[in-house]
């Protein structure tokens, strides 16, 4: 800031949030980048018997029992594969860790306020309560979602009843 002015000023409209930006099949997805402990590589779950087809299973990340989900299923994009390129963001959603599979990781973006459009309303066709918005980087668009929504949504209720 060059001018000294604005740095500290939260009132602005040019606050920028920053979003870790991920693919899913041909789809550009950004979550709150504060919701993000880390990202690593797949690794060997142990399978829940009974979970729905996207829960793929828990890992013992440090000692903390946590549920992984797979994006490409819940969301139906792509083949979901899994290998040293397949990538899990590992999470902190309402107060549990939560893995996140995704077929890979992109950036860290800030989008200020005019760069953050209205979800689309799609009717009762399709839940898109946990978008929050479509973000404009260039000519690229992100779907932006509210990683809190989504997790505690009435069919992902389900991971209550992993941990």
């Amino acid at each position: 800031m060059e001018t000294g002015q604005g740095s500290g000023d939260r009132s602005g409209t040019n606050i920028v949030s920053e979003y870790l930006t991920f693919t899913l099949g041909n789809e550009e997805y950004g979550i709150d980048i504060l919701k993000v402990q880390e990202i690593r590589g797949y690794d060997t779950v142990t399978h829940i018997a009974n979970a729905p087809e996207f829960i793929k299973g828990v890992i013992n990340l440090r000692g903390v029992i946590v549920p992984i989900v797979d994006m490409r299923i819940k969301f139906k994009v792509g083949e979901p594969s899994y290998n040293e390129f397949t990538v899990v963001i590992i999470m902190n959603v309402l107060g549990r860790v939560i893995g996140m599979v995704v077929d890979g990781v992109s950036d860290v973006v800030g989008l200020s306020p005019e760069q953050i459009k209205p979800a689309p309303e799609m009717g009762a066709a399709m839940d898109t309560d946990y978008i929050t918005g479509l973000g404009t980087l260039n000519d690229q668009m992100l779907i932006l979602v509210d990683i809190e929504k989504l997790m505690s949504s009435e069919e992902m209720q389900v991971m209550d009843q992993v941990n």
